[in-house]
């Protein structure tokens, strides 16, 4: 015998009808400008990267006060600038008090104790810190 046996609905129990709602932010009908283009009777648009961008913004007589891609700047940050620290990279917590160098673990601290002077002032530079050594 075979297992393919037919299942009848229980007229007690209720059917579920399940249906696919399209997403709101999706447009199923959306073709993008690049597919189809003249074949769908659509103006083909080409697309512009930033050099291109920059390029046509030269050629245009453009104002020394009007804004553009050159001339625009963020507001500065309200967040403290991160501190990392000058041995390892790792984000810095801590600061010797002695070297003004910046350390995140006790391995570190150790460290920097042993290291000369001169050492002490390279780190600073490449830091462009004042070097603060007795």
């Amino acid at each position: 015998m075979s297992d393919n046996k037919a299942t009848i609905p229980d007229p007690a129990t209720p059917q579920i009808e399940t249906t696919v709602k399209p997403l709101p932010f999706k447009e199923p009908n959306f073709v993008h400008s690049g597919i189809g283009g003249a074949a769908a009777g659509k103006k083909n648009r080409t697309w512009k990267n930033l050099k291109q961008i920059l390029a046509a913004e030269r050629a245009l007589p453009w104002q020394l006060n009007d804004p553009s891609y050159f001339n625009i700047d963020a507001p500065p940050s309200f967040k403290p600038a991160k501190k990392y620290s000058d041995i390892s990279g790792l984000p810095a917590n801590y600061t010797d008090p002695q070297s003004k160098l910046r350390f995140s673990t006790t391995e570190e601290f150790n460290y920097i104790r042993m290291l000369p002077a001169d050492v002490v002032t390279g780190y600073l530079a490449l830091r462009k810190a004042t070097s603060i050594v007795p």
